[in-house]
């Protein structure tokens, strides 16, 4: 009965994340097609931007998935929901791209405590800290010589809640839908995740989670500072939702609102994409390398 006992503890440990030894992301070959979406203005000022539509082939070695703030609750219940009925879509998506040899990135801010002794957490970290080209902020806001003002409402608490509650954190730890397994890591900190990548030839990030005209675009790893990192960076556009309420402007269905901001994003910062196309490889290009006779 002790020896069973004694078994099911380690099994359980070794499987849960706590180790002494923290492994490193093997490189493997594999590459996808991806197919990113811009828009782009045909005349300057014009007001009439296009869609434009490139196919470009990333390494899965070279590329990251980083998924900000899928947290298990939130204040605004309308938005906790959406964001429990988003997670097994991420979560399939995540899995396979993983299972090409893609990095995961968890990035859950605020809430990182509750994975402070996991090889996840230290796998960032212990990564020796990389020169960034300036300093890192710790908030990235809007500029306006860059971008104009977003095309939702946020001044008032933007939470489409019929009665909206406080804003108080009501969440402890990442949406527990979304597995941490392998070689995933945890961090919430743009110096951490700008080691991390620079450190292990990661060149694409794809941003996925909540919340798109939010933390998606202004977190210290948000699109607005990776891009400006030099990262090619895509934000998957079927995994991400925005805080709007339609009592506010401009007075659209949420899922309008939340299409608008992805249409801002497109056009100031960088494309988007659909999370299936990280999910599977080129053909043949995730084959061994021929061996010289």
């Amino acid at each position: 009965m002790a020896r069973w006992f004694f078994t099911f503890v380690w099994l359980a440990w070794s499987t849960s994340g706590f180790s002494g030894e923290v492994a490193v992301r093997p490189v493997v070959p594999g590459s996808m097609e991806v197919r990113l979406q811009r828009r782009v203005e045909a005349l300057p000022k014009s007001g009439n931007p296009q869609v434009v539509v490139e196919t470009q082939v990333w390494k899965a070695s070279e590329t990251a998935i980083v998924i900000c703030d899928m947290w298990d609750n939130h204040y605004c219940q309308s938005a906790a929901q959406r964001v429990k009925n988003m997670a097994p879509r991420m979560n399939a998506v995540i899995t396979a791209a993983r299972n090409h040899g893609v990095q995961i990135i968890h990035s859950p801010s605020g809430v990182l405590s509750f994975y402070a002794d996991t090889s996840y957490r230290r796998r960032f970290q212990e990564t020796s800290l990389v020169m960034p080209p300036f300093p890192l902020e710790s908030w990235c806001h809007r500029d306006d010589k860059r971008e104009p003002e977003l095309p939702v409402d946020v001044s008032r608490q933007p939470c489409d809640d019929p009665v909206v509650g406080p804003a108080v954190q009501v969440f402890h730890r990442q949406n527990p839908g979304l597995d941490i397994i392998g070689y995933d890591g945890i961090s919430d900190r743009g110096d951490e995740i700008y080691s991390f990548c620079k450190t292990h030839g990661i060149k694409n990030i794809v941003m996925m989670g909540v919340h798109t005209n939010m933390c998606v675009l202004g977190r210290p790893f948000g699109i607005r500072q990776l891009v400006r990192l030099g990262f090619n960076v895509a934000l998957a556009r079927d995994l991400t939702d925005a805080m709007y309420d339609p009592r506010q402007p401009p007075f659209v269905s949420h899922t309008r609102g939340t299409e608008m901001v992805i249409e801002h994003i497109e056009q100031y910062w960088c494309a988007t994409l659909m999370g299936e196309d990280l999910t599977r490889m080129i053909p043949g290009s995730a084959n061994p390398a021929p061996v010289s006779p």
